[in-house]
C-alpha cells in the first residue's frame, strides 16, 4: 500500500501499523469462506498483551476457510493521517479495509476504552449504531469482561459474546457461514442462529425501558429468549491455546510468553469482578503446562516466562511445575514471574527459583489498610502474612515490591484510610538494614462496585471524598524509597458511571466522541471538560448511576445470567457488614454461589499424581528450532553477523530490532554464550542504532557462541526465522576481542519521494562555501558548531532525485544524512522520509578531501 507508506514515517512508533510478526497469520486464496477481524480498542502495545486475542486468532486461523486478522486501535497521530489522507483503518495481516471483513469482533476489557470503539469505526466508515447497518456492513460483535453489563455499548453491536469465547466463537463463525451460503439476505435470521448458541446475547432481541425511579428494565422481544447464560470452558487441559503465539513488535506492556496455568478463582473477594464472572477455578494439568510451555518457548524464543492466573499463587502444584521450569530452562536464562498471588502463598524455595535467573517485578494486594476491613471485603490476609512474604523477598535480593490499596470501601472510616500509611510505613521496616533496594511503590485506587459483585448495590464515592483520602495517604508517605501513585478520581468516577450503566449511556458516548474523547484511560488524554459537556447534551446525569441501589431495584444487567444467584451475592454484603469472612470453595464446603452444576461444571484442580509424558523429558526443542537449547558453552569462539535492513523493516527502532534478533537466535537453538553475574544477558555487540525510518545493507552485531557453531547454519537458521525485511547476508568468525570498534565513513543513497528533485544549484552553493557551519545539540543537551564541509566526504548525483554521500568518520555528535541533505538543499525533514535512505556501506576511516562529483559544474 503506497499511501501507507507515505505514512508511516510521519507517525510515532510506526512498527505498530507494518504487520509481519513471527507467528502471524496470511490466509488469502478461493478457499476463505469468513473474513474476521479481530479488533482491540487501544494501541498496538496494550492489545498484544492481551492473551485473549492471542487465543482467538489461534482458534480461528486453525480452520482453513477462515482467516482471522488483527486491528488496533491506531494513535491520534495516525487517526489524523487516516482520516486526512481518505485512507480507512486496516488490519495488519493484509491491509484490508476494516469495512470489506465479514464480522469485526471487538475486545471489551475496560470501560474508558468505549470511545475507541467508535472511533475505529468511524475511521472505517462504518455507522455506529446496529440499527445503522445494513447486511451491505460487516457484522460487528464484541466480547470480554465487560459484557457482563453489556447495556451502555448494547446498541452498537449486532451480538455479544458473554463469557469464555472458545466455546462460543467457532460456532457463531459457522452460523455465519451457514447463512451466507443460504443467501445472506436477512440479517435477523442470523442474529436468531446466534441467539441459540450459550453465551450470546443479541441486544435488539431486548428492548430497555425504565421504571418511575429512573432504572433501566429489560424486556425480551423474542419467545424463548428471556436470559443469556455465560458460556464457560469446563475443563481447560481441552481447550485451545496459542502454543505459537504472534511475537509483537515494539514493546508491549507484557512483553513475555504468558502460560495460562488456571481460570477463575474461589478466594470471594467481595470488591472483584473477575474472582466472580470467572468461576469456578479451572486448573491446567502439570503436564499439559509442560507441554504447553516446550512448545510455546520453541516458537517464540522468549526470556521471560509468566505463569498466568487471576491467582498465580493458589495453583495447586505450583512447587512442582517451578521446579520442573527451572529444571528445564534455567540453564537457558528463562526467568519466570508471577504476575498474581496471594501474600502468603510462596515459599522460600519458589522465591529462589524466580531469583536464580533473574528477579521479576512482585507485587502484594492488601487492598486495606486494616484487617477488620480486609475482612469486610473478604480479603481474609493479616498482616503477618504481609510482612512475612516482603521480609522473604527483600532476603532473597528484591529490591522494589509493589503494593496495592482500595480508598472508598464500603463501611470505611478515617481509622481505615490512616492506617494505609501506617502499614506501609510498618512494611518498611521489613528492608534489611545496610543493604541496597528495598524500595516500595505504593498505588491507591478509589473503589468502584461493578456488576455480579456482593458490593453492586454500593455507593460510590465522589472524586473530591476520593482526592482527600488520597492526600491524607500520600501526605503521610514522605518517605525515601516510597514512591507513591495514585488513579485520578476522575477517571474512576467515570469508569463507576459505565461500569453500572444502561443503554441511554450509548448516546452520551456518540456526544463525548464527537467532542474529541479517545483513549480516556490515559490520564494524560482523558478531558474532563468535554465529558462533562456530553452528558449535557445527552440530558443524562452521571452520578445516578454513582449511587447506593436498592437490592429490590431492577439493574440493567439482570437478563445476563453468569451463573451467581442473586441470593448469594445479598448473601455476601450481608457478610461483609458484618466483616464475617467467607471460606475458598476450591478445596473446601459449596459456598453455594450457584455456578457449579457438579456434573459438567465444578472446581477443577490439578492431579496430584501425575507422572510428566516420558515424550516431553527430552531437552529437543521443536521441529523448528536449530535442535539445542540454550546454554553456556564452556569453548567458544566470535562471529560477526552482517544483514540487511529493508522495506518496512526500516521502521524497526534499535531496541525492538535488538529484541527481534535475540529471540531469532533464542529459537534456532544456536548456543549462545551468557554474561556472569546477577542478570545474564547473551554476549551480544551490536553497532551504532540505526535511526527508524533508516534503511541499510550493512548492520551487524557481533555474539559468542560454542564453538562447533558453523556460520553457515547460523545464516540459514536466522533467515528461516526473521521477519520480512531482516536477512542475514554473510556470518564470519573473527578474534574473541572485535566489537563494533570506533565509529567508521559511511555511504548512504538518499532518494526523494517520486516526482521530486534535488537543487543542483543548492549544492553548488554548498561546494564553493569555504565552510558550512550548523548548530547540532549534542548528548548532554548543549549546542555545537559543525563545520559540514568536514564531515561530508562525496556527493555524487545518481539521477535528479537521488543521491550518494559519504560521511567521514566521527568523534563528536553523530551528523545524519538527512540533517545533511536537510541543511543543504533545505528540504523539510518529512519529505526526505517520505522518500528512502538506505545506507549502503561502512568503510574504515582515513583522510581524504572533500569531493563532488556527477558533472554539477556544467
Amino acid at each position: 500500500m503506497k499511501q501507507l507508506d507515505y505514512i508511516l514515517p510521519l507517525v510515532a512508533k510506526p512498527s505498530r501499523y507494518i504487520g509481519g510478526e513471527v507467528n502471524s497469520r496470511v490466509k488469502t486464496g478461493s478457499g476463505l469462506r469468513l473474513r474476521m477481524a479481530l479488533a482491540f480498542p487501544d494501541v498496538y502495545e496494550i492489545g498484544m498483551s492481551h492473551f485473549g486475542i492471542q487465543i482467538l486468532y489461534n482458534m480461528l486461523n486453525a480452520r482453513d476457510d477462515i482467516a482471522a486478522e488483527r486491528v488496533f486501535a491506531p494513535g491520534n497521530d495516525m487517526a489524523k493521517h487516516l482520516k486526512s489522507s481518505g485512507m480507512k483503518l486496516f488490519s495488519l495481516e493484509t491491509k484490508r479495509a476494516l469495512s470489506s471483513f465479514d464480522i469485526i469482533g471487538f475486545s471489551l476489557l475496560y470501560e474508558l476504552n468505549y470511545t475507541n470503539v467508535l472511533m475505529m469505526l468511524d475511521l472505517a466508515g462504518i455507522p455506529f449504531y446496529a440499527k445503522d447497518r445494513d447486511e451491505s456492513f460487516p457484522l460487528v460483535i464484541a466480547g470480554g469482561p465487560c459484557t457482563v453489563n453489556p447495556e451502555p455499548v448494547a446498541p452498537f453491536f449486532d451480538a455479544m459474546v458473554i463469557g469464555d469465547a472458545e466455546p462460543v466463537i467457532i460456532e457463531m463463525a459457522g452460523a455465519w457461514m451457514n447463512w451466507k451460503e443460504g443467501g445472506g439476505r436477512d440479517k435477523t435470521e442470523l442474529l436468531k442462529a446466534w441467539s441459540g448458541i450459550r453465551g450470546v446475547y443479541v441486544p435488539s432481541f431486548f428492548s430497555a425501558t425504565r421504571d418511575a425511579a429512573g432504572r433501566q428494565q429489560i424486556t425480551p422481544l423474542l419467545d424463548g429468549y428471556n436470559r443469556v447464560r455465560r458460556a464457560v470452558v469446563s475443563d481447560l487441559d481441552y481447550a485451545a491455546f496459542p502454543d505459537a503465539p504472534v511475537i509483537p513488535f515494539g514493546r508491549p506492556v507484557h512483553d513475555r510468553l504468558r502460560l495460562e496455568i488456571a481460570r477463575g478463582c474461589t478466594r470471594g473477594c467481595r470488591f472483584c469482578q473477575a474472582g466472580m464472572i470467572y468461576r469456578p477455578v479451572r486448573e491446567r494439568s502439570l503436564s499439559e503446562l509442560v507441554r504447553l510451555a516446550q512448545k510455546s518457548l520453541c516458537a517464540t524464543g522468549y526470556e521471560d516466562l509468566s505463569l498466568l492466573s487471576l491467582s498465580t499463587g493458589d495453583y495447586s502444584r505450583l512447587p512442582a511445575l517451578m521446579r520442573e521450569l527451572a529444571k528445564r530452562y534455567g540453564k537457558n536464562r528463562l526467568a519466570l514471574s508471577l504476575p498474581s498471588f496471594r501474600a502468603g502463598s510462596l515459599s522460600s524455595e519458589m522465591m529462589e527459583i524466580i531469583r536464580a535467573v533473574r528477579k521479576t517485578g512482585l507485587t502484594i494486594a492488601p487492598e486495606a489498610g486494616t484487617e477488620r476491613l480486609r475482612s469486610v471485603i473478604n480479603k481474609n490476609l493479616a498482616e503477618a502474612e504481609i510482612a512475612e512474604t516482603m521480609k522473604s523477598a527483600f532476603d532473597h535480593g528484591w529490591q522494589l515490591i509493589k503494593l496495592y490499596f482500595m480508598i472508598g470501601l464500603p463501611t470505611e472510616n478515617d481509622h481505615d484510610v490512616k492506617e494505609i500509611a501506617s502499614l506501609v510505613r510498618r512494611l518498611r521496616k521489613t528492608r534489611v538494614r545496610g543493604r541496597r533496594g528495598g524500595r516500595m511503590n505504593v498505588s491507591v485506587a478509589t473503589f468502584i462496585p461493578k456488576s455480579h459483585v456482593p458490593f453492586q448495590w454500593e455507593q460510590q464515592i465522589g472524586t473530591d471524598a476520593a482526592m482527600e483520602k488520597i492526600e491524607t495517604v500520600r501526605s503521610s508517605l514522605n518517605f525515601k524509597g516510597i514512591n507513591f501513585k495514585w488513579q485520578k478520581p476522575e477517571l474512576s468516577r467515570l469508569e463507576g458511571v459505565f461500569a453500572r450503566g444502561d443503554r441511554s449511556l450509548a448516546d452520551v458516548l456518540v456526544q463525548a466522541w464527537k467532542k474529541g474523547c479517545s483513549f480516556d484511560g490515559w490520564s494524560d488524554s482523558f478531558n474532563g471538560g468535554a465529558w462533562t459537556e456530553a452528558f449535557l447534551s445527552a440530558g443524562t446525569d452521571p452520578d445516578f448511576y454513582l449511587k447506593a441501589v436498592p437490592f429490590d431495584a431492577a439493574l440493567p444487567w439482570d437478563h445476563i445470567d453468569t451463573g451467581l444467584s442473586r441470593e448469594f451475592l445479598m448473601q455476601e454484603y450481608e457478610k461483609a457488614l458484618g466483616a464475617e469472612p467467607t471460606p475458598d470453595c476450591r478445596n473446601g464446603e459449596c459456598q453455594g454461589c450457584g455456578v457449579c452444576d457438579f456434573k459438567n461444571l465444578w472446581p477443577r484442580t490439578a492431579p496430584v499424581k501425575q507422572e510428566i509424558e516420558p515424550g516431553l523429558a527430552d531437552e529437543t526443542c521443536c521441529d523448528s528450532g536449530a535442535g539445542k537449547l540454550l546454554y553456556p558453552a564452556a569453548a567458544s569462539r566470535r562471529i560477526k553477523v552482517i544483514y540487511s535492513k529493508l522495506g518496512r523493516a526500516r521502521f524497526f527502532g534499535h531496541l525492538e530490532l535488538t529484541n527481534i534478533l535475540v529471540r531469532a537466535l533464542r529459537r534456532t537453538g544456536i548456543a549462545l554464550v551468557y554474561s556472569k553475574g546477577f542478570n545474564p544477558k547473551p554476549r551480544i555487540a551490536f553497532s551504532d542504532a540505526l535511526p527508524v525510518g533508516f534503511e541499510s545493507m550493512c548492520e551487524s552485531f557481533f555474539m559468542t557462541v560454542a564453538d562447533e557453531t558453523d556460520c553457515a547454519d547460523i545464516k540459514a537458521s536466522l533467515n528461516s526465522t526473521l521477519p520480512v525485511g531482516l536477512s542475514v547476508t554473510s556470518c564470519l568468525p573473527v578474534s574473541e576481542k572485535e566489537g563494533p570498534g570506533p565509529r567508521r565513513r559511511v555511504s548512504f543513497r538518499v532518494s526523494l519521494p517520486e516526482g521530486l528533485v534535488f537543487d543542483k544549484n543548492a549544492l553548488y552553493r554548498f561546494f564553493q562555501e569555504p565552510s558550512f557551519k550548523i548548530d547540532v545539540k549534542s548528548g548532554k543537551g548543549s549546542v555545537k558548531g559543525i563545520d559540514l564541509k568536514f564531515v561530508v566526504e562525496r556527493i555524487s548525483f545518481v539521477n535528479p532525485g537521488c543521491l550518494e554521500i559519504r560521511l567521514a568518520a566521527q568523534s563528536g555528535p553523530v551528523i545524519r544524512p538527512d540533517l545533511v541533505i536537510e541543511s543543504i538543499f533545505k528540504l523539510p525533514r518529512e519529505t526526505l522520509f517520505r522518500g528512502r535512505i538506505l545506507k549502503l556501506e561502512e568503510v574504515p576511516a582515513q583522510k581524504e578531501e572533500f569531493e563532488i562529483q556527477g558533472g554539477l559544474h556544467g
